[in-house]
């Protein structure tokens, strides 16, 4: 399958794809446009959407062929924290339509599913009532325009299952789910204990399309996990989006990543022979970043 995307994406079809270049970090550059640290960014879909829009089309102009949406909060579970549940309808549904839009028909839209808040695998919530709110988002990314659903950033395999199968009853677009690894030896494992092999089984089982990992270490440790998710089997590509290296605190007590766009282009060739199919960036990244991936990558 040739990368088009305006051919619709399938559960079935979006294994035929060839390797894709996808965005950068969402969170540090909204920081750049004004964002205050703790503050829930997806709300700019309705008070902001311009910068939203700038986000999206700076990746897109560099060379980006998936790109996320704005929504990684906008789950009502999330969202009651800030007393914004009654939101979450309306900020998934502009959040997908702010980033179909920037793609203008030259990148495929993954909508950004993250974590609920609630320490699921510890009782602090029935994943029945997370598995609902997923479905839920799902629904509405699905109606904003969205081409395929990404749950990202999960460390609690029980909530990333309930967020999985709720999406998956809730749309018709192909689900993946990424995991951080950032604990153990090898920074191999979730900070919840889960490993590679766990994840993988549970999003085969499951019914995702996809399967990966994401922020976490630096980009420079996700080779490792892409070989450790092949040898799993080839049922499901690989998402890779790693830091740009770990934060660190400048003078000014600012929080910067250190890696440069030139780390991310020497860990594709990697990448690719370990099995990706999606490689971008997470924490720290910028377009500068998802340039030099997608030069590698051509």
């Amino acid at each position: 399958m040739q990368f088009d995307p305006n051919v619709k994406l399938t559960r079935q079809n979006i294994k035929e794809l060839p390797p894709l270049c996808t965005d950068g970090a969402w969170g540090t550059e909204m920081a750049k446009r004004g964002g205050d640290p703790g503050y829930i960014c997806d709300v700019w879909n309705l008070e902001r959407p311009d910068a939203v829009f700038a986000v999206a089309k700076d990746y897109v102009d560099a060379g980006a062929q998936v790109i996320l949406t704005n929504t990684f909060n906008s789950n009502p579970i999330a969202l009651n924290r800030h007393l914004l549940a009654n939101k979450a309808a309306e900020l998934n549904r502009l959040g997908a339509e702010i980033s179909k839009r920037a793609a203008k028909g030259k990148a495929y839209v993954f909508a950004s599913i993250g974590p609920c808040g609630k320490m699921v695998m510890m009782g602090d919530i029935d994943p029945a009532v997370v598995e609902e709110a997923a479905a839920r988002q799902a629904h509405v990314l699905e109606a904003g325009g969205a081409d395929a659903i990404v749950i990202e950033t999960q460390s609690d395999i029980v909530e990333a299952e309930a967020i999985l199968k709720g999406a998956l009853r809730g749309c018709s677009l192909p689900v993946g789910v990424s995991f951080t690894f950032d604990s153990g030896e090898n920074n191999d494992k979730t900070m919840m204990g889960v490993s590679i092999a766990q994840a993988y089984a549970m999003a085969k089982v499951s019914g995702a399309s996809f399967v990966g990992a994401n922020c976490g270490a630096g980009i420079e440790t996700f080779p490792n996990i892409a070989r450790q998710y092949a040898a799993c089997g080839a049922d499901l590509p690989i998402w890779i989006k790693g830091n740009a290296g770990l934060p660190e605190t400048d003078g000014l007590g600012n929080m910067v990543f250190r890696a440069g766009p030139e780390i991310y282009a020497q860990a594709v060739p990697e990448l690719l022979e370990a099995g990706a199919r999606f490689i971008g960036g997470c924490c720290g990244s910028t377009p500068d970043h998802v340039r030099a991936i997608a030069k590698a990558m051509a």
